[in-house]
């Protein structure tokens, strides 16, 4: 053992922690400090060190770096490209609000950019993120949609289009969901008009969803049980709107997911019309019978 182990070994372990932890400190806060953008410091060498700490995924300070590279910088390249990486950095820190809003003003600020593409489409996948569960409210998801069908609009033939497409239908099923869910609260409260006006908007407005199947079945179960559950005089107008919403499903989903539950519920319509039928004749009858008892005794 040489003489500088020999004394390394005689200080204590608690001595080295403290006296290594400031200097690794030190040399961190340094490391930090290189990338900080100083006054004085030119417009290159401001954006080179906002572009190193984007590289080093440190977006947080990214995004403030860029910023300021963005005022000093306007109206020169360094600023246009800040503005791009400015909203970059707000994406990769899902910080999708303040991203939208950057990638929009460059879209607005640089409409022939080589990145202006890109930015729209990334503007559209913002409000996608920021779109929340059905139950709630679809603020966002509607602005999404609108975003992506004016992207498919300008780029309809970008490698883009085909998956914004896909994401237009899922966020209109999500707002089919909610419709759905909306007619089915009202079914289990009993209010049957209302429930019945959902599930059409439903399938008015998303014909092409899943929900607008849902929402036929539903209705020809619903007039069903508001049928049962009226006076005699209403049964029969209410039983053909279950028989009227079963033929719309045929029409519309000839092969459908739900086309046999869909019979299941209009054999009960037809039935049930069947037997008022038979109750009216047989009503019919007595009537008649009635009447031309009271015309002998005359």
């Amino acid at each position: 053992m040489n003489a500088n182990q020999h004394i390394m070994n005689k200080i204590p372990t608690h001595f080295l922690k403290y006296f290594f932890l400031p200097l690794l400190i030190l040399s961190l806060f340094s490391c930090k400090n290189e990338n900080q953008i100083r006054k004085g410091d030119s417009l290159p060498t401001a954006y080179k060190k906002a572009m190193t700490l984007y590289q080093k995924e440190k977006y947080s300070d990214a995004a403030d770096a860029f910023d300021t590279v963005v005022d000093v910088g306007r109206g020169t390249d360094y600023g246009k490209e800040a503005q791009f990486y400015l909203a970059e950095s707000y994406f990769k820190d899902k910080r999708y609000l303040l991203a939208s809003s950057e990638y929009g003003r460059y879209v607005s600020e640089f409409p022939r950019s080589d990145n202006r593409k890109d930015a729209q489409y990334k503007e559209a996948l913002c409000y996608y993120h920021l779109s929340p569960l059905y139950k709630l409210d679809q603020k966002y998801t509607n602005k999404a949609i609108e975003k992506f069908r004016l992207f498919n609009s300008r780029y309809s033939n970008s490698e883009q289009a085909e998956q914004a497409a896909k994401y237009i239908t899922e966020l209109r099923s999500k707002l089919a969901r909610k419709l759905y869910y909306a007619a089915d609260l009202y079914k289990r409260t009993d209010d049957y008009k209302a429930a019945i006006i959902y599930y059409d908007l439903t399938i008015d407005n998303y014909p092409e969803s899943i929900w607008a199947q849902r929402s036929l079945l539903s209705e020809i179960q619903t007039y069903n049980t508001y049928a049962g559950r009226s006076i005699k005089s209403k049964q029969r107008e209410r039983y053909q709107k279950a028989v009227n919403a079963y033929e719309k499903f045929i029409q519309l989903f000839p092969n459908g997911k739900y086309r046999s539950k869909a019979e299941d519920y209009v054999d009960v319509a037809r039935s049930a019309l069947a037997d008022l039928g038979q109750s009216s004749s047989s009503s019919q009858t007595t009537t008649a019978s009635a009447r031309n008892t009271n015309q002998s005794e005359k």
